[in-house]
């Protein structure tokens, strides 16, 4: 059996540990290089999360979540079954452009405000009128949370919700470096002191009528 090659057992099983809250049965990708290994997953709402650890872990192997935690808790040092056909979602370009640098405590705050705002409209309804709180969530979850410029590059509450639910952004009484928004083709990302999360943005098509159209 092939060995994990994981050193950073304590950041991995943070990572996995939040990983498998939001979602018991998702994959993790894990690709060494160097003395460091990444760590990918795919959160519920379409972003990509990603965090760095120490140790040389396989070149490019996709396993279950809940059983690399499983064996990290154990001590283990063995690689769990290999999944790789369960991840079927492409990776940002490695080459990515920083084009702006918030304070992690004000992308806290944005997740807080957003959480909020789901408790209240969930329990008492958006102007008088019960609304289901998946509505809501995805209303939240596409709400563009932060505008760059130049660019413009939006920031939607989607990577704003990745970077707080995975930990990314460390303790709150931290002194932690900004989070920092970056760009790789058509990929956004908000990179974390603990993390990054990644979220390729969707082309906007145009629609043009035809009005020589043989069918009217």
């Amino acid at each position: 059996m092939t060995a994990h090659g994981l050193a950073g057992v304590d950041d991995a099983g943070a990572f996995l540990a939040r990983l498998i809250r939001l979602d018991r049965g998702a994959p993790v990708r894990l690709r060494g290089s160097g003395s460091r290994t990444a760590l990918w997953a795919r959160l519920p709402w379409d972003v990509l999360v990603t965090r760095e650890v120490a140790g040389r872990g396989p070149d490019d192997a996709t396993v279950a979540a809940a059983e690399l935690l499983a064996v990290l808790a154990k001590g283990g040092d063995q690689l769990p079954p290999l999944r790789d056909a369960q991840w079927r979602w492409p990776l940002p370009p490695p080459a990515a452009e920083t084009v702006e640098s918030v304070s992690s405590i004000e992308i806290g705050k944005l997740a807080a405000a957003a959480a909020g705002t789901l408790r209240e409209v969930t329990a008492g309804g958006l102007a008088g009128r019960a609304v289901g709180q998946r509505v809501v969530r995805d209303a939240l979850l596409d709400h563009v949370a932060l505008v760059v410029t130049p660019g413009p590059v939006e920031v939607p509450q989607r990577l704003i919700q990745a970077v707080s639910r995975m930990g990314f952004l460390g303790p709150e009484s931290a002194d932690l470096p900004d989070t920092r928004v970056r760009v790789a083709g058509r990929w956004v990302g908000l990179s974390a002191p603990y993390g990054v999360a990644w979220l390729q943005a969707v082309k906007k098509l145009t629609v043009t009528p035809i009005g020589s159209h043989p069918n009217g």
